[in-house]
Formats: C-alpha cells, sequence, structure tokens
C-alpha cells in the first residue's frame, strides 16, 4: 500500500473506496508523490453499496425516448458511471505505471479530477429530475476492458483516443436530443463535458505519439489498442471532427476513422 500523505495513496484510497460519498467527493490530493515510486496493479474497484451491479446488458436510452424525465435521467447515471469508472481507471494507471515520466502521472491525475468533476455535475442534474445515484443498475463496462491495456501506450490508446476520444461524437449527439426534449440545461451539460474532454484527448494522443514515436495515424492507433478491441465501440456517429481536430487528431486520422470497417 502506498505512503500517507502521497498522491499514489489518495489514488489508491479511492480506487478501493466503497463509499459513495468519497467517490463523489474525495479531498483534495496531497502534494508529495513517492520519492521511489512502485507499480502497483488494481483489478478491481471498491463499490459503494448504492451501486448495484446490473446481472445482464441494459440498454442505453434512444434519443427519441428522452422526452420522458425517467429515461434522461436513466441516461445521466449512465454518463455519471462513466464518468467515476473512467476516474478510477486513471488513477489506477497512475500506480501501474509508477516509473513513467511525472509529467504523465501528474496528467493522469489531472484528468482524473475532471472526470470526478463532471461526476458532480450529472449527479445534480440527475436531483433535478428528481433521482439520485443508485436509483438505476450500472455495469462496469470499462472495468471489463480497460485492464487489459499493459503498458502505458496501450491504455491512453484505449481510455484517452478511444472511448474519451468517442464521448466527444456522443456529448454532441446527446446534448442535441436532450435540447429537442426541452431539457437546455441537460444539452448544455452535454456541451460542457464534451468540451472540456478536448484536453483529455489532447493529452492522450501526445503521449501515445511520445510512447510509440509514431505520428498518430489510425493504423500506429490500431496497433497499441488491447486486442479485441477495435475502432467499431470507439466512434460516435457521426463523428465531432471539429472537436477532434482540436484535440490534434488530423483530417487523414479522422477520414480513416470514418472509413474504417470490420473486415
Amino acid at each position: 500500500m502506498p505512503e500517507e500523505g502521497t498522491v499514489e495513496r489518495w489514488a489508491w484510497d479511492y480506487v478501493v473506496s466503497d463509499v459513495l460519498a468519497h467517490k463523489l467527493a474525495p479531498p483534495p490530493p496531497p502534494v508529495r508523490w513517492e520519492a521511489t515510486p512502485t507499480s502497483r496493479r488494481l483489478d478491481a474497484p471498491g463499490r459503494p453499496p448504492e451501486l448495484v451491479i446490473a446481472t445482464k446488458r441494459t440498454k442505453t436510452p434512444k434519443p427519441a425516448a428522452l422526452v420522458r424525465p425517467d429515461k434522461r435521467a436513466e441516461l445521466l447515471h449512465v454518463f455519471f458511471h462513466h464518468e467515476l469508472q473512467a476516474a478510477e481507471l486513471l488513477l489506477r494507471a497512475a500506480l501501474l505505471f509508477a516509473e513513467e515520466d511525472l509529467a504523465f502521472r501528474r496528467g493522469l491525475v489531472r484528468i482524473a479530477r475532471d472526470e470526478i468533476r463532471h461526476m458532480a455535475l450529472y449527479v445534480a442534474h440527475l436531483a433535478k429530475l428528481g433521482y439520485a445515484v443508485g436509483d438505476f443498475p450500472v455495469r462496469d463496462w470499462f472495468w471489463e476492458r480497460v485492464p487489459s491495456a499493459n503498458d502505458p501506450a496501450s491504455f491512453v490508446a484505449l481510455l484517452g483516443v478511444g472511448f474519451e476520444g468517442a464521448n466527444l461524437d456522443h456529448t454532441r449527439r446527446f446534448a442535441q436530443a436532450f435540447r429537442d426534449a426541452g431539457d437546455e440545461e441537460g444539452a448544455a451539460l452535454q456541451d460542457r463535458v464534451g468540451d472540456e474532454e478536448i484536453a483529455h484527448v489532447r493529452f492522450a494522443a501526445t503521449w501515445l505519439e511520445r510512447f510509440t514515436g509514431r505520428p498518430v495515424s489510425l493504423e500506429a492507433w490500431m496497433a497499441a489498442l488491447p486486442s479485441p478491441i477495435t475502432p467499431l465501440v470507439l466512434r460516435g456517429q457521426p463523428l465531432d471532427r471539429e472537436r477532434r481536430r482540436r484535440a490534434g487528431l488530423d483530417d487523414a486520422f479522422l477520414d480513416a476513422l470514418e472509413a474504417w470497417s470490420p473486415s
């Protein structure tokens, strides 16, 4: 277990905590990092009792269903849980890849704190709709896949360029769906989260290039993805090309991503 009073211990405590209040609002991290960091692997997160894991696959509400407040709340709960898993997995990576550049690990912690802040925004809007964390079951979908990324290049390829890149597309689409349902505040929330995650994708793309020594092309990105993950689950329809360009992904990458199909 990491030493008390270090960022590593703060990250460890967050991932393993089974207290909802701690997941929603952890204390600020310490300033001090371990002088001689040690790689630590966490294979599962702590889960508060309020979060009930679904025993079977649940379908994400369709945009047309969002005219119903309960369906908007159900979708916001999914987004909240995505942010929670992202925060946990980023902090897990900061512990696992302890021998990497401190700038990289600091970036992981910074982005995790953004995800925690996004969680609070989703919880607040859930409350305005009359719902709370735990009113819907959850799936640890990211935890079932991201730990297969066993090196830092694979991790940033999957979580950052992959899942967060796709969220640039999804938030734009769902913002319009919330707007069409008359929930302007929910739409603005989606727009805000999507805009703020541009920097997360840019961070991942920058480090992917550093780790691989290759420009971020579709071929280089796919080579870094852990099998059997493919672009099929790492893009929305349509691509938000404007946001993805701002994240540092060029038109050649975007054209190839849009055109890719399973062989």
